[in-house]
């Protein structure tokens, strides 16, 4: 396992960066505080910076490991080929012994939820995880068509020559990255926008992204969350216009020990507009506690 440090952005000087080789790929993972392992997987699109407002106060009580996904920001991909949720699952297990953790939490935002769920059901797994947390969890498919129309067409981008390149410079087109953050139902700050943008002008991070929906299913993911014996908390915006909240009230209601808790605020990036209310949030649904509501 090798290690190199590199730049990143929106953390704390006290989180610095690490790029990890464990095959398949080179990861960019944060680290911060001491305690039990936490363990952040972020959506489609994004990388570890959407928990950087959030990274300090959950680092009061855990040892706090964010990460990049195979493709996304300064993860770099050893092959196109392990972007389905069961080998990513699979290879996120084997980053977590290269590094000595032992996440027995996981809190994932959207698709990573969703990979929280399989990296608990990965049969090759190092020890069981007792809580997972999802932000505006994507544990349901695409209806109808969409079904297999979205994967087909980012399969077909992928394969295009010079796609990525082409998507790249439209992210710098005036207010395109702007509005396709406001498509989600959230609002974020300048400093947010910018990194996204930053993130979208990076054809390496569009490739990454596109593989992971091309290859991307949830089939069976109902069975593997009814199965599920540890504790699943599933936190919404209510302004989510990606995720409806409805997906995380049923899987909530199908788990054997889910809760569902609605913020009241906030779209599908409500951990970045409101990063205090949501740490506050995951904290309470690992403490059993109360959770902030209605604000």
């Amino acid at each position: 396992m090798d290690r190199t440090d590199d730049s990143g952005d929106g953390f704390p000087s006290t989180a610095p960066p690490q790029l990890v080789t464990c095959r398949p790929h080179r990861w960019h993972v944060r680290e911060r505080g001491a305690g039990p392992d936490l363990l952040l997987l972020h959506g489609t699109g994004a990388s570890c910076h959407s928990w950087a407002g959030m990274l300090d106060i959950l680092a009061e009580s855990h040892r706090v490991i964010a990460i990049d996904l195979p493709g996304h920001g300064l993860t770099r991909m050893g092959t196109r080929q392990r972007s389905r949720p069961a080998t990513m699952a699979t290879d996120l297990w084997s980053l977590m012994t290269a590094l000595g953790r032992a996440p027995e939490a996981v809190v994932g935002h959207s698709a990573g939820a969703a990979l929280a769920v399989q990296m608990a059901a990965d049969p090759d797994r190092p020890r069981d995880i007792a809580h997972i947390v999802g932000v505006n969890a994507a544990l349901s498919g695409f209806d109808g068509a969409a079904g297999w129309l979205f994967p087909m067409a980012a399969r077909a981008l992928t394969l295009t020559p010079g796609v990525t390149r082409a998507l790249a410079r439209l992210a710098r087109s005036e207010g395109r990255v702007e509005r396709l953050l406001e498509a989600t139902g959230s609002r974020l700050d300048p400093e947010g926008i910018a990194r996204y943008r930053r993130l979208l002008e990076d054809p390496d991070h569009i490739e990454g992204a596109l593989c992971m929906m091309a290859q991307w299913s949830t089939r069976g993911l109902d069975s593997v969350i009814a199965n599920y014996t540890g504790r699943l908390t599933l936190v919404t915006g209510d302004g989510d216009r990606t995720v409806p909240p409805a997906v995380s009230s049923r899987a909530a209601a199908l788990a054997r020990h889910g809760r569902h808790v609605p913020l009241g605020r906030g779209g599908h990036l409500v951990h970045e507009e409101a990063p205090e209310t949501t740490a506050e949030a995951i904290l309470g649904a690992l403490r059993g506690g109360e959770y902030p509501t209605g604000r």
